[in-house]
């Protein structure tokens, strides 16, 4: 893994009988994202289906990690700065960044974006 990699909800999900619907800390990053574009080209980004269990989330940081919006960490001497002070949790050596504050506040302290007031 070369590439910090953000993993959030596809939009207009069915959530049982109630939907369509959208994760609201998931649409936080992707205005996020809205407003600096150019982090699309230095993050991996997975849209993932909301039923569970996500193989593809499962795959990275384990099954009791499902929950998303979730930034992994790719490992690299310059993303241990960035992730100072942080709540950063790890699984099998990989650390991830849970909610959406953390996460907006690394990828400006990593990528020179605005930080979250």
């Amino acid at each position: 893994m070369t590439q910090d990699q953000l993993f959030l909800l596809k939009q207009d999900f069915m959530a049982g009988t109630r939907g369509p619907c959208y994760c609201p800390a998931c649409a936080t990053l992707e205005g996020l994202l809205a407003f600096y574009p150019q982090l699309r080209e230095v993050l991996d980004i997975h849209y993932v289906d909301f039923p569970r269990p996500r193989a593809a989330v499962i795959a990275v940081v384990g099954e009791q990690n499902q929950g998303l919006p979730l930034l992994v960490v790719a490992p690299d001497p310059e993303a241990e700065l960035a992730i100072a002070g942080l709540d950063v949790r790890e699984w099998q050596g990989r650390r991830f960044l849970r909610s959406p504050g953390d996460i907006g506040r690394y990828l400006a302290r990593r990528h020179g974006i605005g930080e979250p007031h």
